[in-house]
C-alpha cells in the first residue's frame, strides 16, 4: 500500500473529477462473489484441461519373468504346510559365519564388517536415498517464507509514477510472509515420494548384499589359508619321505645294489619339494594380505594361527531348499526395488502433462517511505489459487516421459537378469556341494589304496625285490591323493559358502507389488536342477 501524500489544490479537483467519472467502487462482498465464481470455474475446468494431455504411444515393454516363463513348477497348493515347516527349517541365520565354529573367523568378519571402506560407501548412499525421501515428502507439504526488503530509490519524472513521487528519491520497505501449498491433484508428489523409497529400499538391500559379500570373501579367503596350511604340511611331510627315501638310495649304492642314476633321482626330488614348499609359503603370504585388505587393516592377517581343516565345523545343508528361499537374495530384492523405483519415475513424468494448482497467500506490510511502514495502512494481504498447464514445449515431455518407459524396460531387464543369475548361481552350488561329498568318499578310498601301494613298494626297494621306479610311480600317485584330499576338503568348505551367499545369508525382506509372486517360485530352479 503506498503513502498518503500533501494534497494541492489543483490535485484535489483532479481526484474530484476522476472520483465523478469513474463507475461505483464495488462492494467487498460483491468481489467476493465474483472470485468464488471464477475459482470455481477454473476448477471445473480442470478434468477438462487434463484432455490436452497427449501420452500416446508411449510405455513401457519389458515384462518380468514368472516361474512358468523360467520353466519352473511352483509348490503344490496342498504342500502349504509342509512348505511352510521346510521354510522355517532352512532359513539361515544372518551371523551364519558363527556356525562353522572358528574364533578367529569370527573376529575376523566382525572387524570386516565393522571397517570395511566398501561398507562405508553403501551406509552413505543409504543416507542420501533417505534424504531424498525427506525432499520427496517435503513437497507435498505446506510452504511458509519470510522476506524483508528495504530500498532507497529515485522514481523517474517521466514514469508512470505521478507528482510528487515522480523525480523524488524515497525510501521504500516490504515485509512479507508467504506460503504457498502444492494440492497434488495428479499424484505427482505421492510417485516421487514413491520413487524414492523404492530407491531407498533398493540401496538397503545393496547394502545388505555387499555386507554378505564381504562376509563370504572374508571366510572364502581364510578357508584358502587354512587349505594352504594343510597343503604346506603335505609338502613338509613330501620333502621328510624323500630325505628317508634318499639315504635309502644312498645305502643301496654304497652296497653295490643301485646306481648314480638311482642316486641321481632321488636327489632330484628333494629340491622339487623345496620348490614347492616356497610356491605355498608365496600363496600364503598373499592371501594374508588379501585378508588384511577385506578387513581394513592390512597387517591384521599376520597375527593369525592357521587354522586347520579338520577342525573347522560344516554347515548342514537342507536336503530340499524351500520354494522362496532365492526370493531373499539382496541383489533380487534390490532389483526388484529399482523396478519399483523407475515405475513411480513414470507416474510422476505422466502428472507433469497435468496442471500444476498451487494455493498461495501471502501477508505483511509495504510502504513508501519508511515513517509510515508500521502503520495500519500499509497492510496487505493475498490468497488465492495458481493453475500453471503446460500448453506447447516442443515435445521435452513427451520425451521425457519416453525416457522415463525406457528406464522401466532397463529395471525390469536388470531384475530379470539378476534372478536368472540367482537360479543358476544357487543350482550351481546346490550340485557342487552334493558332488563334493560323492567325491570325497571316492578319493578317501583311491587315498588308502595309493599309501597301501607306496607302503609295498618301499619295502620291496628296501629288500631288493623292486626297483626304484616303482617307488617314484607309488609316490607320484599317493602325493597325488594327498593333496587332492586337502583341496576336497577345502572345496568343500568353499562351496558352503558359496552356497549361503547364493540364498542370501539370511537376508529378508519384503518386495513390493507382483515380485513376491517371482521371487517365491523362482527358486525352485536350484532344486530342480541339482537334483538332475
Amino acid at each position: 500500500m503506498n503513502a498518503t501524500f500533501p494534497s494541492t489544490p489543483a490535485a484535489a479537483d483532479a481526484a474530484s473529477a476522476r472520483d465523478a467519472a469513474a463507475p461505483d467502487t464495488p462492494s467487498p462482498l460483491r468481489g467476493a462473489l465474483q472470485y468464488f465464481a471464477t475459482l470455481a470455474i477454473a476448477l471445473a475446468a480442470l478434468p477438462g484441461l487434463t484432455a490436452c494431455a497427449d501420452m500416446s504411444g508411449i510405455a513401457p515393454h519389458a515384462q518380468m519373468r514368472d516361474a512358468a516363463s523360467l520353466g519352473l513348477a511352483a509348490p503344490a497348493a496342498g504342500a502349504g504346510a509342509v512348505a511352510q515347516q521346510s521354510f522355517a527349517e532352512a532359513t539361515l541365520p544372518t551371523d551364519w559365519w558363527l556356525g562353522f565354529g572358528d574364533g578367529q573367523l569370527d573376529a575376523l568378519i566382525d572387524r570386516a564388517l565393522a571397517t570395511n571402506p566398501n561398507l562405508k560407501l553403501t551406509e552413505a548412499r543409504i543416507a542420501r536415498a533417505q534424504a531424498f525421501i525427506e525432499t520427496a515428502r517435503a513437497a507435498d507439504g505446506p510452504q511458509l517464507n519470510g522476506s524483508l526488503d528495504v530500498n532507497r530509490q529515485l522514481y523517474s519524472a517521466n514514469g508512470p509514477y505521478p507528482p510528487p513521487l515522480a523525480g523524488s528519491v524515497l525510501n521504500s520497505g516490504t515485509a512479507r510472509l508467504s506460503g504457498s501449498w502444492e494440492i497434488d491433484f495428479f499424484g505427482k508428489n505421492r510417485a516421487a515420494l514413491e520413487s524414492a523409497l523404492g530407491s531407498a529400499n533398493a540401496a538397503q538391500a545393496d547394502a545388505q548384499a555387499a555386507r554378505l559379500l564381504l562376509a563370504s570373501n572374508v571366510a572364502r579367503s581364510y578357508f584358502q589359508l587354512a587349505r594352504l596350511k594343510a597343503q604346506l604340511g603335505v609338502a613338509e611331510r613330501t620333502l621328510a619321505q624323500r630325505n628317508e627315501t634318499l639315504r635309502l638310495v644312498r645305502d643301496r649304492v654304497d652296497a653295490g645294489l643301485d646306481t648314480q642314476l638311482e642316486r641321481r633321482q632321488s636327489e632330484g626330488g628333494l629340491p622339487e619339494a623345496r620348490q614347492q614348499i616356497e610356491a605355498i609359503q608365496e600363496q600364503i603370504a598373499l592371501t594374508r594380505n588379501a585378508l588384511g585388505a577385506l578387513v581394513g587393516q592390512p597387517n591384521a592377517a599376520n597375527a593369525l594361527e592357521f587354522p586347520a581343516l579338520d577342525a573347522i565345523h560344516s554347515i548342514a545343508i537342507p536336503g530340499t531348499l524351500p520354494a522362496d528361499l532365492l526370493g531373499r537374495r539382496p541383489d533380487v530384492a534390490a532389483a526388484r526395488w529399482r523396478v519399483e523405483a523407475a515405475t513411480q519415475d513414470v507416474a510422476v513424468a505422466k502428472a507433469q502433462f497435468y496442471p500444476n494448482v498451487n494455493l498461495t497467500a501471502f501477508l505483511g506490510l509495504s510502504s513508501i517511505g519508511l515513517d509510515r511502514f508500521a502503520e495500519a495502512g500499509s497492510k496487505e494481504w493475498g490468497i488465492g489459487p495458481a493453475i500453471r498447464l503446460p500448453i506447447f514445449d516442443s515435445g521435452r515431455l513427451r520425451a521425457n516421459l519416453r525416457g522415463k518407459a525406457a528406464d522401466v524396460d532397463a529395471a525390469v531387464e536388470s531384475y530379470n537378469a539378476a534372478l536368472l543369475d540367482a537360479v543358476h548361481d544357487a543350482a550351481d552350488q546346490l550340485a557342487s556341494a552334493r558332488s563334493i561329498d560323492r567325491q570325497q568318499a571316492e578319493q578317501r578310498h583311491a587315498q588308502e589304496a595309493a599309501e597301501a601301494a607306496y607302503d609295498i613298494a618301499r619295502q620291496r626297494y628296501q629288500a631288493g625285490l623292486g626297483n626304484y621306479l616303482n617307488v617314484l610311480t607309488a609316490e607320484t600317485a599317493v602325493l597325488l591323493q594327498r593333496r587332492q584330499a586337502v583341496d576336497l576338503e577345502a572345496r568343500r568348505l568353499d562351496t558352503q559358502v558359496a552356497l549361503i551367499r547364493a540364498l542370501g545369508g539370511g537376508y529378508a525382506a519384503t518386495t513390493p507389488g507382483a515380485a513376491g509372486a517371482v521371487a517365491t517360485a523362482a527358486p525352485a530352479t536350484a532344486t530342480a536342477t541339482a537334483a538332475h
